[in-house]
């Protein structure tokens, strides 16, 4: 390699470490979130379930191959589920729920405020190795998207759906 291509190497190496490490932060790690009633929101998609209403627990697995197992996901409409998202990598990955156009929308945002600090019910993130939680009712009957909108993560195929008959 010459001495051009190395040092362009190293320069997106370190572009990316930032990013991540921009949007991965204190303020992204996954907390315990507290269920309050009164501030349940609802969305073309769904709100915010009450754990101690969950009638069962789907598990996502995310890899660094950019990939969530099973991409897809089938719940009944009014079924409050808990999904477990384990980060079976060595990246941040994060689990962001919603419309394909809201999915997008925060895609976009997010590549123009890197360091863009967001705290959802319908998203999660989780650090390698370990695992985080949302817990839906989805009110509404169609098709609905999870991805990783980190840095490079959504370009390289990183999302699924959710079937809601």
């Amino acid at each position: 390699m010459n001495r051009n291509t190395v040092g362009l190497v190293a320069a997106l190496a370190m572009l990316t470490s930032s990013l991540a490490f921009a949007h991965g932060d204190a303020a992204h790690a996954p907390e315990a979130r507290t269920y309050v009633a009164s501030e349940v929101v609802d969305t073309p998609f769904g709100r915010q379930g009450d754990p101690k209403k969950a009638t069962r627990t789907l598990t996502v697995d995310m890899t660094d191959n950019m990939r969530f197992t099973p991409g897809t996901l089938t719940v009944k409409r009014g079924e409050t589920v808990r999904v477990k998202v384990a980060n079976k990598g060595q990246l941040l990955h994060e689990f962001v729920l919603g419309t394909e156009t809201e999915v997008k929308k925060h895609w976009e945002a997010m590549k123009k405020h890197l360091g863009m600090v967001h705290d959802e019910p319908s998203m999660v993130h989780v650090a390698p190795g370990a695992s985080g939680e949302v817990v839906w009712q989805f009110t509404q009957a169609g098709e609905f998207q999870f991805a990783c909108l980190l840095p490079g993560h959504f370009e390289a195929g990183m999302s699924g759906k959710v079937v809601v008959r």
